[in-house]
């Protein structure tokens, strides 16, 4: 009976085991490092180094198309959409804002920063169409460059338009992920000197800033990305790119809209992560996360995490459903799909 007592716990963990696994499936090969992607239509658009712009079709990879919107040997970062246009912005000045048509796929640029400090780490749209591109700080002055609802021009906004940043305090252009929004507030983080989260609320413009525990000190330390579930609960991720092994204070939640961070999992996950996404109908339990080095998922609200892969080089993820996600990174396009 003894026996048979122990055969049959074995064989649950055995089962348990063998029943949580992944499929991993290459959409895309290329020389490109990707860091931004978007879903639509059913197909994955990307934009990346090399100037190159471009989609890959989720169910036939060999439906698949791909520009480059410069002369320029420029590097993307960021890709966003409205509902008529994706809009992407290279890195390091000029920075150039281009919009291409969905339908068409013309591309032109319709803003440009000349700043000598302009380097954007993040472009982001909401639910209601609102723009919001995020540079790097000159100094103590952070730059953003907002399209507002409705609006067609792009406008800069810098000063005293956000709270003063830290000497020495910037965002990561990681996975254009360190920008969150739900309908009435948006959120975006920082790291270096400093690691906090900068809150707007939307109808009033007006700007809060929480500080966080968040590994910080040095210039590769901080938040690389952020994602909330609803406006009170949210996870944050990141590390140390110079030291990616590292995993203490490198992941934290708030349950108040950003106010209060509370570190996670301190010295027990995989390491330095660059992009956190929640899994679509779980509540806000389950939670995926990947950096250079690993795929780690939570199924405690980001608690504790488990490694689910060890694929390397990816940078960026999506859900597409509960059970399917999109990873990018050097060189690839990949789909995921669990069976837990």
């Amino acid at each position: 009976m003894k026996k048979l007592f122990c055969f049959l716990i074995i064989s649950f963990f055995l089962n348990f085991a063998l029943a949580q696994k992944v499929e991993i499936q290459t959409l895309l090969k290329d020389d490109i490092s990707i860091r931004a992607f978007q879903i639509y239509d059913g197909k994955v658009w990307y934009s990346g180094t090399h100037s190159k712009f471009g989609y890959v079709s989720l169910k036939d990879s060999a439906d698949k198309k791909q520009m480059k919107l410069s002369d320029k040997k420029l590097e993307f970062r960021t890709l966003a959409q409205d509902s008529k246009n994706f809009y992407t912005i290279n890195i390091l000045s000029p920075a150039n804002f281009f919009k291409i048509d969905k339908k068409s796929l013309k591309s032109e640029i319709v803003f440009k920063d000349t700043a000598k400090t302009a380097f954007y780490d993040a472009l982001h749209f909401g639910k209601d169409g609102f723009g919001f591109a995020l540079s790097d700080p000159n100094g103590k002055e952070a730059a953003i460059s907002s399209l507002r609802i409705g609006g067609k021009v792009w406008q800069k906004c810098s000063g005293n338009c956000l709270p003063e940043f830290i000497i020495g305090e910037a965002a990561f252009a990681a996975s254009n992920t360190n920008i969150a929004s739900s309908k009435e507030q948006m959120w975006f983080a920082t790291g270096g000197l400093s690691s906090r989260i900068f809150r707007q609320n939307i109808k009033s413009c007006k700007w809060e800033v929480f500080e966080t525990p968040f590994i910080q000190g040095t210039s590769s330390q901080g938040i690389y990305s952020i994602d909330f579930f609803d406006k009170n609960f949210g996870i944050a991720v990141g590390g140390d790119y110079t030291k990616q092994a590292e995993n203490i204070n490198n992941i934290a939640t708030t349950n108040d809209g950003g106010k209060t961070w509370q570190i996670q999992a301190s010295g027990k996950n995989g390491g330095y992560k660059t992009c956190v996404k929640f899994r679509p109908k779980s509540k806000g339990k389950d939670i995926i996360a990947v950096g250079d080095q690993n795929i780690e998922f939570s199924q405690d609200y980001g608690k504790t995490w488990k490694t689910i892969s060890e694929e390397k080089g990816l940078f960026v993820c999506e859900w597409i459903d509960e059970n399917t996600l999109v990873f990018a990174g050097k060189n690839r396009i990949v789909k995921m799909k669990m069976s837990f």
